[in-house]
C-alpha cells in the first residue's frame, strides 16, 4: 500500500494564517457591534435577574467600553506595523529626505 507523497514544503506553509490576518482587519466594525450587544445582553440579563432597571446601563457602559478598547486595540496594532515599516531599509530614504529638511533648515540662506 502507497501513501500519496507530501510535500514538506507544503506541510509547514501556514495556508490559513493569512486568513485570519485579512479577517481580523476586516472584522473591526463587526467586532464593535458584537461588544456593544452583549453588553446590552448583560444588562438585560442584570435587569431580569434583580429587577433593577439601571442595571442595563451597567451593561451598556460595559459593551461600549469592550468597543473602544477594540479600536484601541486595532489602533495599536496597526501603529506598531507602521513603525516596524518605517525602521525597515525600503523606506530609509524618507529619514534622509528629513534629515537633509532639518540640514537646510539650520543653515542660513542669503
Amino acid at each position: 500500500m502507497a501513501y500519496p507523497s507530501v510535500n514538506p514544503d507544503e506541510e509547514k506553509k501556514p495556508r490559513i494564517k493569512p486568513i485570519i490576518e485579512g479577517a481580523d482587519s476586516l472584522s473591526l466594525g463587526i467586532s464593535i457591534v458584537v461588544a456593544v450587544l452583549i453588553g446590552v445582553a448583560l444588562g438585560f440579563g442584570l435587569k431580569k435577574l434583580t429587577g433593577l432597571t439601571w442595571t442595563l446601563w451597567i451593561g451598556v457602559g460595559i459593551g461600549i467600553a469592550a468597543a473602544v478598547l477594540n479600536v484601541y486595540k486595532a489602533y495599536s496594532k496597526q501603529y506598531n506595523e507602521f513603525e516596524e515599516m518605517r525602521k525597515s531599509g525600503r523606506y530609509k530614504i524618507q529619514q534622509q529626505l528629513e534629515d537633509d529638511e532639518d540640514w537646510d533648515e539650520s543653515e542660513k540662506n542669503y
